[in-house]
Protein backbone atom coordinates (compact mmCIF):
# COMPACT_ATOMS: atom_id res chain seq x y z
CA UNK A 1 0.00 0.00 0.00
CA UNK A 2 1.38 3.40 -1.00
CA UNK A 3 0.89 5.77 1.94
CA UNK A 4 0.60 9.44 1.05
CA UNK A 5 2.80 11.63 3.25
CA UNK A 6 3.04 15.30 2.29
CA UNK A 7 5.15 16.85 5.08
CA UNK A 8 8.51 15.91 6.55
CA UNK A 9 11.28 17.38 8.70
CA UNK A 10 14.89 16.45 8.03
CA UNK A 11 18.32 17.56 9.20
CA UNK A 12 21.08 18.09 6.66
CA UNK A 13 24.74 18.85 7.25
CA UNK A 14 27.38 19.58 4.65
CA UNK A 15 30.98 18.49 4.96
CA UNK A 16 33.56 20.63 6.76
CA UNK A 17 36.43 21.87 4.63
CA UNK A 18 39.73 20.12 5.26
CA UNK A 19 42.46 22.06 7.06
CA UNK A 20 45.46 23.32 5.16
CA UNK A 21 48.82 21.72 5.92
CA UNK A 22 51.88 23.51 7.28
CA UNK A 23 55.02 21.63 6.30
CA UNK A 24 58.62 22.40 5.35
CA UNK A 25 60.24 20.03 2.91
CA UNK A 26 63.70 18.79 3.90
CA UNK A 27 65.49 16.17 1.85
CA UNK A 28 69.13 15.30 1.19
CA UNK A 29 69.04 16.52 -2.37
CA UNK A 30 66.94 19.59 -1.54
CA UNK A 31 68.38 21.31 1.53
CA UNK A 32 66.37 24.42 0.70
CA UNK A 33 63.11 22.64 -0.17
CA UNK A 34 60.91 25.18 1.54
CA UNK A 35 57.17 25.09 2.29
CA UNK A 36 55.11 22.36 0.59
CA UNK A 37 51.95 22.07 2.70
CA UNK A 38 48.92 21.35 0.48
CA UNK A 39 45.42 22.78 0.65
CA UNK A 40 42.55 21.02 2.37
CA UNK A 41 39.76 19.38 0.36
CA UNK A 42 36.29 20.85 -0.03
CA UNK A 43 33.48 19.43 2.09
CA UNK A 44 30.61 17.67 0.34
CA UNK A 45 27.37 19.47 -0.56
CA UNK A 46 23.84 18.38 0.35
CA UNK A 47 21.71 18.72 -2.76
CA UNK A 48 17.96 18.21 -3.28
CA UNK A 49 16.82 17.09 -6.72
CA UNK A 50 13.41 16.60 -8.33
CA UNK A 51 12.60 12.92 -8.94
CA UNK A 52 9.57 12.22 -11.18
CA UNK A 53 9.31 8.67 -9.83
CA UNK A 54 8.40 9.82 -6.31
CA UNK A 55 4.92 10.90 -5.24
CA UNK A 56 5.14 10.92 -1.44
CA UNK A 57 7.54 11.88 1.35
CA UNK A 58 7.16 8.62 3.22
CA UNK A 59 10.86 7.77 2.82
CA UNK A 60 11.70 10.50 5.32
CA UNK A 61 9.74 8.62 7.97
CA UNK A 62 12.62 6.14 8.01
CA UNK A 63 15.55 8.46 7.41
CA UNK A 64 15.70 12.04 8.63
CA UNK A 65 19.45 12.83 8.66
CA UNK A 66 21.61 13.48 5.62
CA UNK A 67 25.27 14.24 6.31
CA UNK A 68 27.92 14.82 3.65
CA UNK A 69 31.59 13.90 4.10
CA UNK A 70 34.24 16.29 5.39
CA UNK A 71 37.09 17.34 3.14
CA UNK A 72 40.46 15.73 3.72
CA UNK A 73 43.37 17.55 5.35
CA UNK A 74 46.13 18.86 3.11
CA UNK A 75 49.34 16.85 3.04
CA UNK A 76 53.04 17.41 2.55
CA UNK A 77 54.63 17.45 -0.91
CA UNK A 78 51.89 19.85 -2.07
CA UNK A 79 49.24 17.14 -1.87
CA UNK A 80 45.67 18.46 -1.93
CA UNK A 81 43.27 16.92 0.55
CA UNK A 82 40.49 14.75 -0.88
CA UNK A 83 37.14 16.42 -1.49
CA UNK A 84 34.31 15.05 0.65
CA UNK A 85 31.50 13.11 -1.01
CA UNK A 86 28.22 14.98 -1.27
CA UNK A 87 24.70 13.72 -0.56
CA UNK A 88 21.79 13.90 -2.98
CA UNK A 89 18.26 13.94 -1.55
CA UNK A 90 15.57 13.03 -4.13
CA UNK A 91 12.23 14.80 -3.73
CA UNK A 92 8.87 14.48 -5.49
CA UNK A 93 7.94 17.15 -8.01
CA UNK A 94 6.00 19.85 -6.18
CA UNK A 95 8.11 19.81 -3.00
CA UNK A 96 8.69 23.11 -1.22
CA UNK A 97 11.81 23.17 0.97
CA UNK A 98 11.85 25.64 3.87
CA UNK A 99 14.47 26.42 6.49
CA UNK A 100 12.74 25.45 9.73
CA UNK A 101 14.71 27.96 11.81
CA UNK A 102 14.37 31.07 9.65
CA UNK A 103 11.18 30.33 7.72
CA UNK A 104 12.97 31.08 4.43
CA UNK A 105 11.69 29.20 1.41
CA UNK A 106 14.84 27.78 -0.16
CA UNK A 107 13.49 26.14 -3.28
CA UNK A 108 10.30 24.98 -4.96
CA UNK A 109 10.93 21.80 -6.95
CA UNK A 110 8.73 22.12 -10.02
CA UNK A 111 10.42 19.94 -12.64
CA UNK A 112 12.31 16.69 -12.93
CA UNK A 113 16.06 17.00 -12.49
CA UNK A 114 15.89 20.43 -10.84
CA UNK A 115 18.76 20.69 -8.33
CA UNK A 116 19.44 23.01 -5.43
CA UNK A 117 22.25 23.05 -2.88
CA UNK A 118 20.58 23.32 0.55
CA UNK A 119 23.85 23.00 2.49
CA UNK A 120 27.06 23.95 0.66
CA UNK A 121 30.26 22.21 1.71
CA UNK A 122 33.00 24.23 3.39
CA UNK A 123 35.98 25.34 1.34
CA UNK A 124 39.29 23.72 2.14
CA UNK A 125 41.90 25.66 4.09
CA UNK A 126 45.12 26.91 2.52
CA UNK A 127 48.43 25.16 3.06
CA UNK A 128 51.55 27.12 3.89
CA UNK A 129 52.72 26.71 0.29
CA UNK A 130 50.13 29.33 -0.65
CA UNK A 131 51.78 31.96 1.56
CA UNK A 132 55.32 31.81 0.21
CA UNK A 133 56.73 34.76 -1.70
CA UNK A 134 59.92 36.72 -2.34
CA UNK A 135 59.63 38.45 1.03
CA UNK A 136 58.20 35.51 2.94
CA UNK A 137 60.11 32.46 1.85
CA UNK A 138 59.49 30.18 4.82
CA UNK A 139 55.87 30.68 5.90
CA UNK A 140 54.54 28.42 8.61
CA UNK A 141 50.96 29.65 8.60
CA UNK A 142 48.04 27.69 7.19
CA UNK A 143 44.29 28.17 7.45
CA UNK A 144 41.57 25.84 8.71
CA UNK A 145 38.79 24.64 6.45
CA UNK A 146 35.42 26.39 6.49
CA UNK A 147 32.88 24.90 8.90
CA UNK A 148 30.03 22.66 7.88
CA UNK A 149 26.53 24.06 7.34
CA UNK A 150 23.75 22.34 9.29
CA UNK A 151 20.11 23.05 8.58
CA UNK A 152 16.77 21.81 9.83
CA UNK A 153 14.48 21.64 6.83
CA UNK A 154 10.75 21.32 6.43
CA UNK A 155 9.58 19.69 3.22
CA UNK A 156 6.01 20.21 2.09
CA UNK A 157 4.61 18.43 -0.94
CA UNK A 158 2.02 20.31 -2.97
CA UNK A 159 0.56 18.33 -5.83
CA UNK A 160 0.89 19.88 -9.27
CA UNK A 161 -2.35 19.42 -11.20
CA UNK A 162 -4.39 21.33 -13.74
CA UNK A 163 -7.69 20.95 -11.92
CA UNK A 164 -8.41 20.63 -8.22
CA UNK A 165 -11.66 18.88 -7.29
CA UNK A 166 -13.26 20.43 -4.22
CA UNK A 167 -16.58 19.89 -2.54
CA UNK A 168 -18.26 18.48 0.52
CA UNK A 169 -17.70 14.87 1.55
CA UNK A 170 -19.77 12.53 -0.59
CA UNK A 171 -20.14 15.12 -3.37
CA UNK A 172 -18.97 12.43 -5.80
CA UNK A 173 -15.39 13.56 -6.42
CA UNK A 174 -13.87 10.08 -6.29
CA UNK A 175 -16.58 8.70 -8.57
CA UNK A 176 -15.93 11.48 -11.05
CA UNK A 177 -12.17 10.91 -10.93
CA UNK A 178 -12.69 7.24 -11.75
CA UNK A 179 -15.04 8.21 -14.58
CA UNK A 180 -12.57 10.60 -16.28
CA UNK A 181 -9.33 8.70 -15.67
CA UNK A 182 -7.83 5.36 -14.72
CA UNK A 183 -7.28 6.43 -11.14
CA UNK A 184 -8.42 3.79 -8.67
CA UNK A 185 -9.95 6.21 -6.20
CA UNK A 186 -11.90 4.65 -3.34
CA UNK A 187 -15.67 5.07 -3.66
CA UNK A 188 -18.22 4.47 -0.92
CA UNK A 189 -21.68 5.52 0.20
CA UNK A 190 -20.34 7.37 3.22
CA UNK A 191 -18.33 10.57 3.83
CA UNK A 192 -14.53 10.77 3.77
CA UNK A 193 -13.85 7.81 1.52
CA UNK A 194 -10.88 9.86 0.26
CA UNK A 195 -8.33 10.19 3.05
CA UNK A 196 -5.46 11.51 0.93
CA UNK A 197 -5.18 13.39 -2.38
CA UNK A 198 -5.53 11.31 -5.53
CA UNK A 199 -4.30 12.20 -9.01
CA UNK A 200 -5.97 11.19 -12.25
CA UNK A 201 -5.26 12.03 -15.89
CA UNK A 202 -8.20 12.67 -18.22
CA UNK A 203 -7.46 12.14 -21.93
CA UNK A 204 -9.48 14.55 -24.07
CA UNK A 205 -7.97 13.45 -27.38
CA UNK A 206 -6.01 15.54 -29.90
CA UNK A 207 -2.97 15.39 -27.59
CA UNK A 208 -4.91 17.10 -24.82
CA UNK A 209 -5.03 15.94 -21.24
CA UNK A 210 -5.99 17.29 -17.85
CA UNK A 211 -4.46 16.26 -14.53
CA UNK A 212 -7.11 16.19 -11.81
CA UNK A 213 -6.39 16.20 -8.07
CA UNK A 214 -9.19 14.71 -6.00
CA UNK A 215 -8.86 16.27 -2.55
CA UNK A 216 -10.47 15.04 0.67
CA UNK A 217 -13.90 16.53 1.28
CA UNK A 218 -14.11 19.87 3.03
CA UNK A 219 -16.46 20.66 5.88
CA UNK A 220 -17.28 23.89 7.66
CA UNK A 221 -14.27 24.88 9.73
CA UNK A 222 -11.75 23.13 7.47
CA UNK A 223 -9.55 26.23 7.31
CA UNK A 224 -9.13 25.97 11.11
CA UNK A 225 -8.32 22.27 10.96
CA UNK A 226 -11.75 20.63 11.19
CA UNK A 227 -12.23 17.41 9.29
CA UNK A 228 -9.63 16.38 6.71
CA UNK A 229 -9.61 19.47 4.52
CA UNK A 230 -7.10 21.66 6.36
CA UNK A 231 -4.14 19.41 5.60
CA UNK A 232 -4.98 19.22 1.92
CA UNK A 233 -6.27 22.69 0.98
CA UNK A 234 -2.65 23.58 0.19
CA UNK A 235 -2.70 21.20 -2.76
CA UNK A 236 -5.35 23.34 -4.48
CA UNK A 237 -2.86 26.25 -4.53
CA UNK A 238 -0.93 24.49 -7.31
CA UNK A 239 -3.87 24.03 -9.63
CA UNK A 240 -4.72 26.25 -12.56
CA UNK A 241 -8.45 26.07 -11.87
CA UNK A 242 -10.97 24.57 -9.47
CA UNK A 243 -13.86 22.28 -10.30
CA UNK A 244 -16.32 22.74 -7.48
CA UNK A 245 -18.46 19.62 -7.43
CA UNK A 246 -21.90 20.23 -5.99
CA UNK A 247 -24.29 17.45 -5.03
CA UNK A 248 -27.59 18.49 -6.59
CA UNK A 249 -29.52 15.86 -4.61
CA UNK A 250 -27.88 15.59 -1.16
CA UNK A 251 -29.23 12.66 0.85
CA UNK A 252 -29.12 14.66 4.09
CA UNK A 253 -31.65 17.15 2.72
CA UNK A 254 -29.23 20.09 2.86
CA UNK A 255 -29.46 23.01 0.46
CA UNK A 256 -26.93 22.77 -2.44
CA UNK A 257 -26.62 26.57 -2.53
CA UNK A 258 -25.75 26.74 1.17
CA UNK A 259 -23.30 23.88 0.69
CA UNK A 260 -21.62 25.82 -2.11
CA UNK A 261 -21.35 28.96 -0.02
CA UNK A 262 -19.87 27.00 2.92
CA UNK A 263 -17.03 25.68 0.74
CA UNK A 264 -16.39 29.12 -0.72
CA UNK A 265 -16.03 30.55 2.79
CA UNK A 266 -13.44 27.88 3.66
CA UNK A 267 -11.43 28.58 0.50
CA UNK A 268 -11.44 32.32 1.21
CA UNK A 269 -10.48 31.87 4.84
CA UNK A 270 -7.59 29.59 3.94
CA UNK A 271 -6.15 31.83 1.22
CA UNK A 272 -7.29 34.91 -0.68
CA UNK A 273 -5.30 33.76 -3.70
CA UNK A 274 -6.94 30.35 -3.54
CA UNK A 275 -10.41 31.85 -3.40
CA UNK A 276 -9.67 33.92 -6.50
CA UNK A 277 -8.71 30.95 -8.64
CA UNK A 278 -10.97 30.40 -11.66
CA UNK A 279 -13.79 28.08 -10.72
CA UNK A 280 -16.14 25.82 -12.64
CA UNK A 281 -19.21 24.81 -10.64
CA UNK A 282 -20.46 21.39 -11.68
CA UNK A 283 -23.77 19.90 -10.55
CA UNK A 284 -23.40 16.19 -9.89
CA UNK A 285 -25.76 13.24 -9.27
CA UNK A 286 -28.35 14.53 -11.70
CA UNK A 287 -29.45 10.94 -12.31
CA UNK A 288 -31.08 10.87 -8.87
CA UNK A 289 -33.72 13.48 -9.78
CA UNK A 290 -36.76 13.44 -12.02
CA UNK A 291 -36.68 15.72 -15.07
CA UNK A 292 -39.11 18.21 -13.54
CA UNK A 293 -37.33 18.38 -10.18
CA UNK A 294 -33.95 18.58 -11.90
CA UNK A 295 -34.80 21.64 -13.99
CA UNK A 296 -36.19 23.51 -11.01
CA UNK A 297 -33.05 22.95 -8.95
CA UNK A 298 -30.69 23.82 -11.78
CA UNK A 299 -32.51 27.09 -12.42
CA UNK A 300 -32.48 28.03 -8.73
CA UNK A 301 -28.78 27.20 -8.29
CA UNK A 302 -27.82 29.08 -11.46
CA UNK A 303 -29.66 32.13 -10.17
CA UNK A 304 -27.98 31.90 -6.77
CA UNK A 305 -24.59 31.73 -8.50
CA UNK A 306 -25.35 34.97 -10.32
CA UNK A 307 -25.47 33.40 -13.76
CA UNK A 308 -27.28 35.21 -16.57
CA UNK A 309 -30.80 34.14 -17.43
CA UNK A 310 -30.71 31.01 -19.56
CA UNK A 311 -27.12 30.15 -18.55
CA UNK A 312 -26.49 27.05 -16.49
CA UNK A 313 -23.55 25.25 -14.94
CA UNK A 314 -22.44 21.87 -16.32
CA UNK A 315 -24.77 19.11 -15.15
CA UNK A 316 -23.35 15.61 -14.88
CA UNK A 317 -23.64 12.20 -13.35
CA UNK A 318 -20.26 10.80 -12.37
CA UNK A 319 -21.89 7.39 -11.85
CA UNK A 320 -23.45 7.09 -15.33
CA UNK A 321 -21.10 9.37 -17.30
CA UNK A 322 -23.89 11.72 -18.35
CA UNK A 323 -22.52 15.15 -19.27
CA UNK A 324 -18.94 14.25 -18.30
CA UNK A 325 -17.38 14.83 -21.77
CA UNK A 326 -18.96 18.29 -21.95
CA UNK A 327 -17.74 19.08 -18.44
CA UNK A 328 -14.19 18.05 -19.40
CA UNK A 329 -14.25 20.41 -22.37
CA UNK A 330 -15.40 23.28 -20.14
CA UNK A 331 -12.66 22.48 -17.64
CA UNK A 332 -10.08 22.37 -20.44
CA UNK A 333 -11.08 25.80 -21.73
CA UNK A 334 -10.92 27.23 -18.21
CA UNK A 335 -7.51 25.70 -17.45
CA UNK A 336 -6.05 26.85 -20.77
CA UNK A 337 -6.79 30.47 -19.89
CA UNK A 338 -4.80 30.33 -16.69
CA UNK A 339 -1.22 29.17 -16.33
CA UNK A 340 0.01 27.71 -13.06
CA UNK A 341 1.63 30.28 -10.80
CA UNK A 342 4.72 28.71 -9.23
CA UNK A 343 6.51 30.64 -6.48
CA UNK A 344 9.87 30.26 -4.86
CA UNK A 345 11.42 28.17 -7.61
CA UNK A 346 15.13 28.21 -8.22
CA UNK A 347 18.26 26.25 -8.91
CA UNK A 348 21.74 26.46 -7.62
Amino acid sequence: MNVFVDTAQITVRSGKGGDGCSHLRREKDRPKGGPDGGDGGRGGDVVVVGDPHLDTLIEFSYRAHFFAEDGGRGQAKSCHGADGAGVTVPLPIGSVVTDEDTGEVLVDIVEAGQRFVVAPGGKGGLGNEQFKGPLHQTPLESTPGEPAVERHLRIELKLIADIGLVGLPNAGKSTLLRAVSRANAKVGAYPFTTLSPQLGIADLGEDRRLIFADLPGLIEGAAQGAGLGHDFLKHVERTRAIVHLLDIAPLDGSDPVENYQAIRRELLEFSQELAEKPELVVLNKVDLLSDEEREGRIERIAGALGMKRGARPPVISGATGQGVPQMLEAAWRLAEKHETKVWGSGTR
